[in-house]
């Protein structure tokens, strides 16, 4: 199939999404895939929100090595609020026909999407209450043939929904990060966005009771972090490359999810990314993520438990192979799998 991936996030940033693992093991299978992620507007330039260095280094179209084609439009406004067109912006390049769409991003939804294929899926990935993306959200979901969410709080989010609807969470590249044995170091590691959705007061708790144990934190800043244990190392932003290595040296992995109300329906890559490399992980308890210690999964839901868990997780002093048996069911290669199939039932 000629399959059309419409992205909230380019590939060539600091973080990988749900959109880029699919659309790699997509091509792998044989499709021809093109990833259209949000455009890079001047507006953002201007405000830092994209930083010039990396604008300028980011190509508007290139093939990568999964044989995926990235395309990242560059615009005066922001999506949504200027007149970019998903369409028009295809037919630019001379790609004006699908059989397959699948849109995570509703800033870029425009009923004109629908004339790309014969079938639009809308793949939501966050909860989207109110505001602009909300009503765009709506409009989708009238005209769209089936919805794919990232969780069942996401799916229960978008209230009554008249079109088929599955489930799929986000997966993990076994490929990337497996489990390896050895002793591991007494370090608990965290990677992800820094931001009102993660809890830094936690981690400090957690290291001030554990001064033996060093806090590892990866993650681009926006600003400077809060005074925290000199046991706590910020390390900013990584390549994703690195991260196999730094999760294998370690023995837990952390999700500190603050009580932001967009936490409930997150779908964590993390999660089976750390299970994967062998880490037992400690997550604040949501309605996604649940305890499951047999394999190694401990979570909280106020402080005496997030101290409760985290010292069982540091219990566990060989690798989580346990755990690393489950992410193998939950790889990117499954979730292809799930997702044809429902596709092709539509």
């Amino acid at each position: 199939m000629r399959i059309l991936f419409v992205s909230h996030t380019d590939s060539h940033g600091i973080f990988r999404v749900g959109s880029h693992h699919l659309s790699a093991e997509l091509a792998r299978l044989g499709h021809d895939v093109v990833h259209l992620s949000t455009p890079i507007s001047m507006v953002h330039r201007v405000l830092g929100r994209v930083p010039r260095s990396r604008a300028r280094a980011t190509p508007s179209d290139e093939v990568d090595a999964s044989g995926v084609r990235h395309i990242v439009p560059r615009t005066a406004l922001p999506a949504g609020i200027g007149t970019f067109s998903v369409a028009t912006e295809l037919r630019r390049r001379r790609l004006d026909r699908f059989d397959l769409v699948l849109v995570d991003q509703p800033l870029m939804w425009h009923q004109s999407v629908r004339e790309l294929a014969d079938i639009v899926v809308y793949r939501p990935t966050d909860e989207y209450p109110r505001g602009m993306k909300a009503g765009l959200q709506r409009d989708a979901l009238h005209h769209v043939d089936g919805v794919i969410a990232t969780s069942v709080e996401v799916l229960r989010g978008l209230g009554d929904v008249r079109v088929p609807a599955i489930v799929v969470p986000n997966g993990v590249d076994t490929a990337r990060f497996t489990e390896t044995n050895g002793t591991r170091a007494e370090t608990c590691v965290y990677a992800g966005a820094l931001d009102r959705r993660f809890d830094w007061g936690q981690v400090a708790r957690w290291a001030s009771a554990h001064r033996d144990v060093r806090f590892e934190l990866i993650g681009p800043l926006t600003g400077e972090p809060p005074t925290l244990p000199d046991n706590v190392a910020v390390l900013g932003a990584l390549p994703y490359d690195e991260l196999p290595a730094r999760f294998a040296a370690a023995r837990v992995g952390l999700l500190p999810l603050s009580d932001d109300p967009g936490n409930a329906g997150r779908s964590p890559m993390k999660l089976y990314e750390y299970l994967a490399s062998g880490l037992s992980v400690v997550s604040r308890r949501t309605p996604v993520i649940a305890s499951d210690p047999p394999n190694g999964i401990y979570t909280y839901a106020d402080e005496a438990e997030a101290q409760s868990a985290l010292r069982a997780a540091l219990a566990r002093r060989e690798p989580n192979g346990s755990g690393a048996q489950l992410a193998q069911s939950h790889s990117w290669t499954a979730k292809v799998a799930a997702i044809l199939t429902f596709v092709g039932g539509l």
